[in-house]
C-alpha cells in the first residue's frame, strides 16, 4: 500500500497536503497558502516527523490524481465478492447514508463500488461503462453484445464523488470539470491485463464519464476465429497475400472493424517482414509490430506519420483510420512504393468505401490502381441456445428477408432465461462482405461508376452484407430483427416483425 493512504484522498484535495511517494524519508507535499493547521492535522494522524515541500496551486493538482491513483483492481476475492447486480446495488445503497463520501473516514466505500462495477462488467463481458448523472438520479450502463444495458440507479448525490474517484485513477484534472478529458486505467484482473480508456464530457447536471474496457487476449483473435464463412475467408486471405496495395475495413464503430485488422496483421507477422501501424490510440500492443500513437499536438497525425514510414523500410503499414483526403491520398501512393496498406474507414458497406474516398477527393485512377480488397462488417448478437424458440415466419417476414415464402425456412427468436440475463442473447457473431478489386470492378471504379454499379457487379456471385446475415438467420445462429438492426439502416421492418 502507498504511503499516502494515511491520508485520505479527500483531506489531501480539500486542505492541500498530501504525502509524497518515492522519497528517501516521510515527506509531505503542501499546496501553497494552505491551512497551516493542516499540518497539525496531518502530524496527529501519521503520527511520526516529517519534511515538507511547498507546491504551486497548480503543480499541486497535477500530483494529486498520480499520487492517489490505484493501478490495481481489488484483491480477487474481495472483487469477486462484489460482483453481481445485487451486491453492486446493495453497495450503492450504502453509499446513500454517508454525507459525503470524500470526506467520510477513508475512500474505501467509493472505491469498492468502482472496483465491483469493473469487475462485474469484465465478468459480463461489457465493452463499455456509461455513468450518467440525471436530474435526480445517476444512471450506470454497461455495453453488453453492443447494446446498453442498466445495471444501478442510484442517488445522483453519488454522481461527483464517483465521478472525481475515476478521475483519479485516470490521472485526470479533477479540478477541470468544463472540457473534456481523456485518460487510461490499467489494471490486472485475474492474472488478465485490462486497459480502460476513460472519456470524460461536461453535460447539464454533471461530467458523463465512458470507461472503454479494452480486454488483450479477447482482442487478439485468428482469422478463423472471426468466424468468417469459409470462401470469404480464403478470398480475405489472398487479398492479405498481395506485395503492395490498400486493403480497407468498413463499418461502423463496435462492428470489430480493428479486431479483424490485428487479426490480418498476426497472419502477417510471420518475422519476415517489417510491420508498422500509426494508432489513435494505440488499443493492444502487438509483439514484433512497431506501434506509434497518433498526437495532434505535435503534429503526429496520420498522414505525417505514414510519410514518415516511408522512411522506415515497412513492408506492411496499418492506418488505424483514413479520416481526410490527404491520409488516403498517401496510403494510396505509399502502395505504389510498394507496401501492403490496410487501414479503417466509416461507411455501411464496401461499395460505399468507394464513393467516400471520391468525395474526399482522392482522384478515380489512384483508387482503381490501388485498392485490393474491402471488407464490410457488423456484429450481430447470437441467440441463447438455452431459450431460443423457432417459429414460421410471416410473409411480411419473409418479404423483409428477401426471401419467397413458399420457402419451408424455420426461424429462431430470442425469449430469455437465466443464463444469458433474460436478453435471448449472449455474445456475437461477424456477418461480412468482401469486395475483391477485380479487373471490371478496377475499370469501372476507373471510369467513375456508381455505388449501385459497383455493388451489382461485385457481388454478383458472393453474399452482401444483409445476404451474410440472413444466412446467419436460416442457420439459427442469430434473429432476423437483429440481422435487420445492424445491416439495414433504411430497414424493412414490419409491425408485424
Amino acid at each position: 500500500m502507498s504511503s499516502h493512504s494515511s491520508l485520505i484522498y479527500a483531506f489531501a484535495r480539500d486542505k492541500g497536503v498530501m504525502v509524497l511517494d518515492g522519497r528517501p524519508s516521510l515527506t509531505l507535499a503542501v499546496r501553497e497558502n494552505s491551512d497551516p493547521y493542516a499540518l497539525l492535522e496531518a502530524r496527529r494522524v501519521l503520527g511520526r516527523p516529517f519534511k515538507v515541500e511547498t507546491f504551486s496551486a497548480e503543480d499541486f493538482a497535477r500530483q494529486l490524481p498520480a499520487s492517489y491513483a490505484r493501478a490495481d483492481l481489488a484483491e480477487e476475492d474481495e472483487a469477486a465478492a462484489l460482483a453481481g447486480h445485487d451486491n453492486l446495488a446493495s453497495l450503492a445503497e450504502g453509499l446513500h447514508e454517508t454525507a459525503d463520501l470524500l470526506d467520510g473516514n477513508d475512500d474505501a466505500p467509493v472505491i469498492r463500488l468502482i472496483n465491483g462495477l469493473i469487475y462485474e462488467a469484465i465478468n459480463r463481458g461489457a465493452s463499455d461503462i456509461h455513468v450518467e448523472p440525471n436530474e435526480d438520479e445517476l444512471t450506470i450502463r454497461y455495453r453488453i453484445d453492443g447494446v446498453l444495458q442498466k445495471v444501478l440507479n442510484p442517488s445522483r448525490r453519488l454522481a461527483t464523488p464517483l465521478v472525481s474517484r475515476i478521475k483519479v485513477m485516470a490521472r485526470l484534472d479533477i479540478a477541470e470539470r468544463r472540457v473534456p478529458q481523456d485518460g487510461r486505467i490499467a489494471l490486472s484482473v485475474g492474472g488478465r491485463s485490462v486497459d480502460i480508456r476513460v472519456s470524460t464530457l461536461p453535460s447539464r447536471y454533471g461530467e458523463r464519464v465512458v470507461l472503454r474496457l479494452l480486454d488483450k487476449a479477447k482482442a487478439l483473435m485468428s482469422l478463423e476465429d472471426l468466424g468468417m464463412p469459409i470462401e470469404t475467408l480464403e478470398r480475405f486471405k489472398a487479398a492479405l497475400t498481395e506485395p503492395n496495395g490498400v486493403i480497407l475495413v468498413s463499418g461502423p464503430t463496435g462492428s470489430g472493424k480493428t479486431t479483424t485488422l490485428y487479426s490480418g496483421l498476426s497472419l502477417l507477422n510471420d518475422g519476415t517482414k517489417s510491420i508498422i501501424t500509426i494508432e489513435d490510440p494505440i488499443e493492444y500492443g502487438l509483439d514484433g509490430i512497431g506501434q506509434t500513437q497518433v498526437n495532434d499536438k505535435v503534429g503526429m497525425t496520420f498522414a505525417s506519420g505514414l510519410r514518415a514510414f516511408l522512411r522506415q523500410d515497412a513492408n506492411i503499414v496499418m492506418v488505424g483510420e483514413i479520416r481526410d483526403v490527404e491520409t488516403a491520398s498517401v496510403a494510396a501512393r505509399m502502395s505504389l512504393a510498394g507496401r501492403l496498406v490496410l487501414s479503417t474507414i466509416h461507411t455501411n458497406s464496401a461499395a460505399a468505401a468507394i464513393t467516400r474516398l471520391r468525395d474526399m477527393g482522392v482522384e478515380s485512377y489512384l483508387l482503381s490502381s490501388t485498392l485490393r480488397a474491402v471488407l464490410a462488417q457488423r456484429l450481430v448478437r447470437r441467440l441463447c441456445l438455452g431459450c431460443r424458440e423457432g417459429y414460421v415466419p410471416s410473409a411480411a417476414e419473409f418479404e423483409a428477408a428477401e426471401l419467397e415464402a413458399s420457402e419451408a425456412h424455420l426461424f429462431y427468436r430470442p425469449k430469455g432465461c437465466a443464463s444469458c440475463r433474460n436478453t435471448g442473447y449472449t455474445g456475437r457473431v461477424g456477418i461480412y462482405e468482401l469486395m475483391l478489386i477485380s479487373s471490371s470492378v478496377r475499370t469501372l471504379i476507373h471510369d467513375d461508376a456508381d455505388e449501385a454499379v459497383l455493388a451489382e457487379t461485385a457481388f454478383e456471385e458472393h453474399p452482401t452484407l444483409f445476404q451474410a446475415g440472413i444466412a446467419r438467420v436460416l442457420s439459427g445462429e442469430t434473429s432476423l430483427d437483429e440481422v435487420i438492426r445492424v445491416s439495414r439502416k433504411e430497414g424493412a421492418r414490419h409491425a408485424d416483425l
